[in-house]
């Protein structure tokens, strides 16, 4: 039987959630601008579910503005931003983004008409302050740090960046696609401008997510030809994903503490087992990290290869990002942690999810130990013939 443990890349769509999208997908029909009652129909559910993402998040519904995922919402924000929000400092605005982002904000970035300054991180993929203060200049109007990294599980202490841009007049924005839904959000109280959300990483359905938006944060429209979403997104709303999204985000509100307890008692046990083989190293073990991800090197192995090699053995993991697999690089997150070429090459991530259970620890581990021995008795073998 396979085993699924790539949680980070996708998720299973939930069976509520998929029993609340089915009549939004036939027996419910209407354009949700229309104004008759199948269009009211429609905008009810849109405007329900935005509710129940606004209480995951801890913000007001009317902050949030649903678009097709984490890479729209991405896009949006920088996008929008770039059209709207430099006029707060001047025309020489810059802006300060983590090392360690996902492509989906990183390769934007490099298409705005901005200057665009890295924020480095240390051994164990955390920024502190004085790594923003070497790189906050007067011109820089925004300041972009995921919540959690999507490879390493690294959790951001984000309360003290925040309070050193609002002091300088810096607007903050997080993408939270991996940490909703795993972790308690707040977007009011963290005193952030914007946060991205995703619904296909909490169970939900692929294709639809959130920008969560603060009015103070200037940024304009990106795509033309109708009102919807507050204005900033113009098209009509993909009414069953939205759905689907809002009853995701309530299942994971509701269910929050014990997910959370479940898939870290398989990732503890996981490393500690883990710890057992010589020739592993597990990437950012002291820092805060999301309570399902793992991400560990193996010496003397190629990620991409133990990948395979697990495949053909019916367990499913990843080398990092999923929208970065297949690229022959090591991944920028592990080398903004000065980790040596050489091993990061060899990085697996492990992402556990609640129909995870102790059995496919087990199935792991097992597989594991197999490949190591296998790749041992053959390293002796071509040793002794030469």
């Amino acid at each position: 039987m396979a085993v699924y443990l790539d949680n980070n890349a996708t998720t299973a769509l939930d069976e509520k959630v998929l029993e609340a999208m089915l009549p939004y997908m036939g027996q419910i029909t209407g354009n949700p601008s229309s104004v008759h009652r199948f269009g009211r129909l429609q905008k009810d559910a849109i405007e329900q579910a935005r509710e129940s993402v606004a209480q995951l998040v801890g913000a007001r519904a009317e902050q949030v503005v649903f678009t097709s995922g984490g890479t729209e919402s991405n896009n949006l924000l920088l996008n929008g931003f770039s059209k709207n929000g430099s006029t707060n400092k001047n025309s020489d605005s810059r802006i300060a983004i983590s090392a360690i982002e996902h492509m989906s904000l990183l390769e934007p970035a490099q298409h705005l008409p901005f200057e665009v300054d890295k924020i480095a991180v240390d051994e164990n993929g955390c920024i502190n302050l004085h790594a923003l203060e070497q790189v906050l200049t007067e011109q820089t109007s925004l300041i972009s740090v995921m919540m959690a990294n999507n490879e390493t599980g690294v959790i951001q202490n984000l309360s003290p960046l925040i309070d050193f841009a609002t002091e300088h007049n810096c607007f903050f924005h997080s993408d939270a696609s991996q940490a909703a839904g795993k972790i308690a959000l707040n977007f009011i109280e963290s005193g952030l401008h914007a946060m991205t959300v995703s619904a296909h990483k909490l169970y939900g359905p692929v294709g639809v997510g959130a920008l969560v938006i603060d009015k103070r944060l200037p940024i304009s429209k990106t795509q033309f030809g109708g009102s919807q979403e507050k204005n900033l997104r113009a098209g009509t709303e993909n009414v069953p994903a939205i759905v689907g999204f809002g009853k995701a985000a309530e299942l994971a509100l509701t269910h929050l503490s014990a997910r959370s307890l479940h898939v870290r008692s398989l990732r503890d046990a996981f490393e500690k087992r883990l710890k057992e083989f010589s020739a592993v190293t597990i990437f950012a073990e002291n820092a805060e990290r999301l309570p399902n991800t793992v991400q560990f090197g193996v010496a003397g192995f190629d990620g991409e290869t133990l990948l395979m090699q697990l495949d053909r053995k019916a367990i499913a993991v990843s080398s990092g990002s999923a929208c970065t697999s297949g690229k022959a690089e090591p991944s920028h997150v592990l080398k903004a942690m000065n980790v040596a070429d050489k091993l990061a090459s060899s990085a697996v991530r492990v992402s556990f999810g609640k129909n995870n259970t102790m059995s496919d620890v087990d199935a792991l581990l097992t597989a594991l130990a197999d490949i190591i021995e296998i790749n041992r008795q053959s390293t002796v073998m071509m040793a002794a013939t030469v």
